[in-house]
């Protein structure tokens, strides 16, 4: 087979432990599995990865322009996770290297962890598992007790596609629901705040949502603690 009508040539980085998608890959690729190489990323990709042309990143490996100028035949940068904070998408753009991320396809999943946290959180779940791990159930003394979700206000930082989907999970709780957001969305029935510290000081939660950007680092400060107070809960 010449070299012509081969596959083409797919990087793939990844922890050992998440082979999964190695099976679906190699059925149309030829894979470069970084992971299992024992030398240095950059002295492995020098080596081996001149004519990669799509990579495959599993996890937050940073993608900055000092790894990207081992790969100069590359197209296609696929991340499977749904930020792109790990990745100078300007040097990208610059090479001519298409972008993706894993879009809405975890949103559902976010969405349920995050809501079994803060039930998890205000009802004492780890907590009260310690306590009768501990045996101590059985001796004198009482488990102090957790709190109820229902009616709980929560305010909502970033009110996009796993934003929204939490919203939508903790209103049959009864809980009153409010948000933050880069805009106001007419179509939503929520309370909009236009700055987060308003946000914590009429609210009980706060669940973080919004990407991380150099707008949005640090976006839940010491001020925003304490406007929400000691009783308050974070849920990021």
């Amino acid at each position: 087979m010449s070299e012509s009508s081969e596959s083409p040539l797919v990087l793939v980085h990844r922890p050992p432990t998440l082979p999964y998608m190695d099976d679906h890959l190699s059925r149309n690729f030829r894979l470069l599995n970084a992971h299992a190489s024992p030398d240095p990323l950059p002295v492995f990709l020098a080596r081996h990865a001149s004519s990669v042309t799509a990579f495959v990143n599993i996890g937050r490996l940073k993608i900055d322009a000092e790894l990207l100028t081992h790969l100069p035949s590359l197209q296609l940068l696929v991340c499977t996770s749904v930020g792109t904070d790990h990745v100078d998408l300007a040097e990208c753009k610059r090479r001519g290297i298409a972008v993706t991320n894993a879009g809405d396809a975890f949103s559902d999943d976010v969405a349920d962890c995050a809501v079994g946290l803060l039930i998890s959180v205000l009802r004492r779940i780890p907590a009260g598992d310690r306590y009768v791990r501990s045996g101590k159930w059985a001796k004198p003394g009482e488990f102090q007790l957790g709190i109820k979700v229902s009616g709980k206000r929560v305010g909502i930082i970033g009110l996009g596609s796993i934003g929204s989907r939490i919203a939508k999970r903790l209103e049959p709780f009864g809980c009153i629901i409010s948000y933050n957001s880069r805009t106001q969305k007419q179509s939503i029935p929520y309370k909009y705040y236009s700055d987060v510290l308003s946000l914590a000081a009429d609210n009980d939660v706060l669940v973080l949502c919004c990407s991380l950007t150099d707008q949005t680092r640090h976006v839940v400060n010491r001020e925003v603690m304490e406007s929400l107070g000691k009783e308050g809960v974070i849920t990021n």
